[in-house]
């Protein structure tokens, strides 16, 4: 397994970096949809939430300077030419772009709202009313636009593994035969 990517698979560090950002960004989103539910009592699914997200923010991070700096990204995929290769490409784009949207207004609700030292212990009191701060509403259609992306994502993964039969999953697997 080669570090970097090559033109027809993704490096190791390429594929340590989607795995871990999906997981986390899995996992910000299912504390995040509960904390919601929950109301003023969510501070375990909060904590969870927020450093999910943070992680997840501060890897696309990583993974923005990881292409720029270091890496080149494969050749298109297969079976990607034309729409199919347009609508690849901005859902590509968009899980980058969206994810990092999530992170500015998730901490600029936790510095507009004081949250964060309530979260983690620093003051104790009630959480506040995020609704009542400009972030909630872009942060809140964020969650719901990632998580189409991500369902959007992971049929188009299906179909061309399973429809197609083109072993997509190869790319983006640390284990290639």
């Amino acid at each position: 397994m080669m570090i970097k990517s090559t033109p027809a698979a993704y490096g190791a560090v390429a594929i340590a970096l989607h795995w871990t950002i999906a997981l986390f960004i899995v996992i910000a989103l299912a504390s995040g949809f509960a904390a919601d539910q929950i109301g003023s009592d969510a501070y375990a699914a909060l904590r969870v939430h927020v450093a999910c997200g943070l992680a997840a923010g501060i890897l696309t991070l990583v993974r923005i300077g990881w292409w720029w700096l270091a890496d080149k990204k494969p050749d298109a995929a297969p079976n990607t030419e034309g729409v199919k290769g347009v609508l690849s490409r901005s859902v590509h784009i968009l899980l980058v772009i969206i994810p990092l949207g999530m992170l500015a207004s998730g901490v600029g609700m936790m510095v507009l709202s004081g949250a964060g030292s309530v979260l983690f212990g620093l003051v104790s009191g009630p959480l506040p009313d995020f609704d009542r701060f400009l972030p909630r509403g872009p942060h809140g259609a964020g969650a719901f636009a990632l998580l189409a992306l991500l369902v959007a994502h992971v049929a188009a993964a299906l179909y061309h593994q399973y429809v197609l039969r083109d072993d997509l999953f190869k790319r983006m697997s640390l284990r290639r035969s």
